[in-house]
């Protein structure tokens, strides 16, 4: 048997709509619905281990997904730190030189918050310790999701900041003999065309 890992990102919230960086905000009535819609495209084995993030908006996808899930901090969002709850275009227009370190250099932190490579560190461990077989599903978020493949592909946290992780975007990695192999989930674009 192999390991099977699946990493689901979070319906969207009013926060991240609106271009902030989340402080563990709900989702609202269109985040539910949508991954209530989505929990219909999506199956995994009975057997699997459900697990979310902490974060309220990652429990709440979780159970619109029909998950029983249990928390792992090794799933949590990117700490913000300061910038927690600030719009982006507010922090562009305060710290500039802060905003652009951040998105260019995966060491670069919000201030009081985590790096980029924090979270790559953090992840590539999890994913490091889990068993050699089993069936994994967690909802968690896009810093996560884009962690685990750039550690699962082996690409550079430089590469890592250029890919987008668009919510309830689902990713599978399966570990085998020569290293962990990646399928992209191709259900997605009939649930956001709902709503564009």
């Amino acid at each position: 048997m192999t390991l099977t890992v699946r990493l689901i990102s979070h319906a969207a919230n009013a926060e991240l709509r609106a271009g902030s960086f989340p402080d563990d905000a709900p989702l609202d009535a269109r985040g539910l619905a949508e991954a209530a819609r989505a929990a219909s495209h999506w199956r995994w084995p009975r057997e699997a281990r459900a697990l979310n993030s902490p974060a309220l908006r990652a429990r709440q996808t979780a159970e619109a997904l029909g998950l029983d899930a249990e928390p792992e901090p090794a799933l949590s969002d990117l700490d913000a730190g300061r910038w927690r709850g600030r719009k982006l275009m507010a922090i562009a227009n305060d710290a500039p030189e802060q905003l652009e370190a951040w998105i260019t250099d995966p060491a670069a932190a919000p201030p009081g918050g985590e790096s980029h490579l924090e979270v790559l560190r953090r992840v590539s461990a999890w994913l490091d310790a889990l068993p050699a077989s089993g069936s994994f599903v967690a909802v968690t978020h896009a810093a996560v999701l884009r962690a685990a493949l750039a550690h699962a592909l082996g690409i550079s946290p430089e590469a890592m900041l250029r890919i987008d992780i668009a919510p309830l975007s689902g990713i599978e990695l399966k570990r085998s003999p020569r290293g962990w192999i990646v399928r992209l989930d191709d259900k997605l674009p009939s649930i956001a065309a709902q709503h564009d």
